[in-house]
């Protein structure tokens, strides 16, 4: 065997890489024969040849049968649109000749609008009017052309219109006659139809209206220009006799397509004949498609190296990020667990496995699963069902893709393997597969456990720094308790002395006086009125620290006051503050913690006094406690001060912690207060407000007006009891407002 020549420089590298094929003699014989082995690579090389050139002969035929096939697809199309503008073309004309009924009574109107039609529809060559016996009554022909029935009359022509006349009063609708062929002058002549309407009054026949259309110009001016110019378009007889014709070229009649064109009375045939002859095979076809299919071979040899390449690459990614994912997943302290669309763990992670005490092996695949509490597992199971429903794509179904952006978590209870129950919070979103279907859920589990312990010794804390505020501000005000303490007691024993001598002066063994007896009763009842005073200050202070379960109830406004006034009275008689309450009359109950409430007020009015007592000259200390309802929903409580207001360094801290601006204060005074009002849903703010000061005492005519003052507000809400029926709400007007209500005022007059 010849050896094999080199490959040229222009062959493709891939046939040069096959090692055996590309040199069949390059192999040393390994002890054999060298026959049998070069029999069977020639072999192989024919065979490789063979289903080549099958291979090109069958491209080269399916090629050509493709274009053919193509071509006749084309002009089956192109018949079909020809067909369907013919036929919209007819239908236009129809319901033009139709409109022309409405003014067959008038001779003028009827010309002017038959001369607009034939105008407009230039394949429409004439129309008449005929009456019951098929006689012209008027007639309008087309201006585009001369007269139809120039060489011949009308009457000579005339048969084919009257059977279709027949036809139409028979069907009571339009009918169409059979094509007749007009001569025209210069030898020539058009192929035309008729159509005849029938015009009926009463059921009656009273004649009909025709209208002569040329079948060369439906095809000429009412198929699409395109089909034209690459078609010729024809309407021929059942025999194949070509009746009209319309097209830039002649047909090849290799690729031809015909419709039947269905009218009322008569059917006619649309033939549709391609210029395009058979497809022609160019001399270097051959040799192209052999140089292409050997170019895509290398090209596809090639691709496959590389595609095997990337495939090994992508496998080793694909591994690695297996290998990531599952370190990242047995790294994380969070519960990770996967369900199927039947509630069946089918995996968890290693901190899922630590957080409930059970191995994987115990979990998977179980329902139900082993962390659910005996106790809980029919109220689980039924939530289980309704939370694991498959999400369905509204619009798609439920094959679609669906997507959820939620991220909404729910806490429940879990179990551990030694039964100790712990609050978890559960994370959800939907497993997808690569398809974009949905095969169940993913679910992240934390274990919250430890934070709740937290907030519930936080609240417990809370309680504790609530209670030591109270006990501190009745420490605070010790001293002004024995002070209003004193009062009471010193005036009980001045009375009790005055009885004693009262009487000792009476007479020995006679009636008393009416008038010593008038001054003992007196002086007693003066005592009675000291005491219960002195227990009233020991009961409010008694209310005001005493600890006891948080109870929200409806609770009158004025009750509030009325439990702080006595307190809030004893600081301002000190500084000499008057105090002024401003609620407005028949506001609904709030609803509320009453003690916590009231220590917020207590706190917020201390407050405002304290402000006053460094730089408010004595005449200007004025607190206001104004009490308003704007929101059907809410009331809304205020404290006023005309203290020097808040600076705005200390305004940004100061509802923070144990933050506070006096030497012996705590710094939980006001965020004690806010805690307690978002507690109820409420808020607590301040701002500095103008105060329209009180119009002075009379005085004469000429006397300014006051000025205004500016204040600082301290106001929070608290949720009113809802009014039932659009009445005011139980206890809403039950009491009068406390004096100094709506405007009034009650001041403490000042201690000396």
């Amino acid at each position: 065997m010849p050896e094999a020549s080199p490959a040229p420089p222009g062959a493709p590298p891939a046939l040069d890489a096959e090692p055996a094929p590309a040199l069949p003699d390059a192999e040393p014989d390994a002890g054999g024969p060298a026959g049998p082995r070069r029999g069977r690579r020639w072999l192989l090389w024919s065979t490789l040849v063979a289903l080549l050139v099958v291979a090109q002969s069958l491209l080269v035929w399916l090629t050509v049968a493709y274009e053919a096939n193509r071509a006749q697809e084309e002009v089956e199309t192109a018949a079909a649109n020809a067909l369907a503008d013919v036929r919209q073309a007819v239908a236009r004309d129809l319901q033009g000749l139709q409109a022309l009924m409405w003014s067959i009574n008038g001779v003028e109107p009827w010309q002017r609008d038959a001369r607009a039609l034939v105008r407009e529809r230039r394949e429409l060559l004439r129309i008449e009017h005929r009456d019951a016996r098929h006689g012209i009554v008027d007639a309008v022909d087309s201006p585009f052309g001369p007269s139809l029935f120039t060489r011949l009359p009308r009457q000579a022509m005339d048969l084919e219109t009257e059977i279709a006349c027949g036809a139409a009063a028979r069907m009571q609708g339009p009918a169409f006659s059979r094509t007749y062929f007009v001569p025209m002058p210069g030898g020539l002549g058009l192929e035309v139809i008729d159509v005849c309407i029938p015009l009926q009054s009463g059921g009656q026949i009273e004649g009909y209206l025709t209208g002569t259309l040329s079948l060369a110009g439906l095809l000429g001016e009412r198929v699409a220009p395109a089909l034209l110019r690459g078609h010729e378009l024809s309407f021929i007889e059942g025999d194949g006799t070509r009746l009209a014709r319309s097209g830039q070229t002649r047909g090849a009649a290799i690729y031809v397509a015909e419709r039947l064109f269905d009218l009322p009375g008569h059917t006619l045939r649309l033939r549709v004949d391609s210029q395009v002859g058979r497809p022609q095979l160019i001399p270097n076809l051959a040799v192209a498609l052999v140089l292409g299919l050997s170019l895509a071979l290398g090209v596809v040899v090639l691709l496959l190296a590389r595609d095997v390449r990337r495939r090994s690459a992508v496998e080793r990614e694909l591994a690695e990020s297996l290998a990531f994912r599952k370190a990242m997943e047995d790294s994380l302290v969070t519960g990770l667990r996967a369900r199927d669309l039947q509630g069946r763990v089918t995996y968890v992670n290693p901190a899922f496995c630590a957080m409930v005490g059970f191995g994987a092996e115990q979990i998977i695949g179980r329902h139900p699963p082993p962390y659910w509490p005996p106790e809980l597992t029919p109220e689980y199971s039924a939530r289980q069902r309704v939370r694991l429903q498959p999400l369905v794509n509204p619009v798609r179904g439920p094959a679609a893709p669906v997507r959820s952006d939620s991220r909404e978590g729910f806490e429940t209870i879990f179990m551990r393997s030694t039964g100790e129950r712990f609050a978890v919070l559960i994370f959800e979103a939907p497993l997808v597969n690569s398809e974009g279907r949905q095969t169940g859920w993913m679910s992240a589990a934390l274990d919250v456990s430890n934070e709740r312990r937290m907030e519930e010794l936080s609240r417990q804390q809370q309680e504790r720094l609530q209670a030591a505020a109270r006990l501190a501000t009745v420490g605070e005000m010790a001293s002004l308790l024995s002070h209003e303490l004193n009062q009471p007691l010193a005036a009980i024993s001045s009375y009790a002395a005055g009885s004693l001598n009262l009487m000792q002066d009476a007479p020995p063994g006679g009636a008393e006086p009416d008038e010593t007896q008038a001054l003992l009763r007196q002086a007693i009842a003066r005592i009675g009125e000291q005491a219960e005073r002195a227990g009233r200050v020991i009961k409010s202070v008694h209310d005001f620290v005493r600890r006891r379960e948080q109870a929200r109830e409806p609770v009158r406004v004025e009750m509030l006051l009325d439990a702080v006034l006595p307190l809030v009275r004893l600081q301002a008689r000190k500084s000499g503050t008057r105090v002024e309450v401003d609620v407005a009359a028949g506001l609904p109950r709030v609803v509320c913690d009453r003690t916590m409430v009231e220590q917020v007020l207590l706190n917020l009015t201390r407050n405002g006094i304290q402000a006053m007592e460094a730089q408010a000259t004595p005449g200007d200390r004025a607190l206001l406690i104004r009490v308003r309802c704007h929101h059907p929903r809410w009331m809304t409580f205020s404290v006023i001060d005309r203290g020097p207001g808040i600076p705005a360094e200390v305004a940004q801290r100061l509802f923070t912690p144990f933050f506070t601006t006096r030497p012996e204060g705590m710094g939980l005074g006001l965020s004690l207060c806010r805690t307690v009002i978002e507690q109820h849903g409420g808020a607590l703010d301040h701002e500095r407000i103008v105060l329209a000061a009180a119009a002075p005492a009379a005085a004469s005519d000429d006397a300014a007006p006051a000025a205004a003052v500016e204040a600082t507000e301290f106001r929070f809400t608290l949720p009113a009891e809802q009014r039932h029926g659009g009445g005011a709400a139980p206890g809403a007007q039950s009491a009068p407002a406390p004096a100094g209500a709506a405007s009034a005022a009650v001041a403490a007059a000042p201690i000396a």
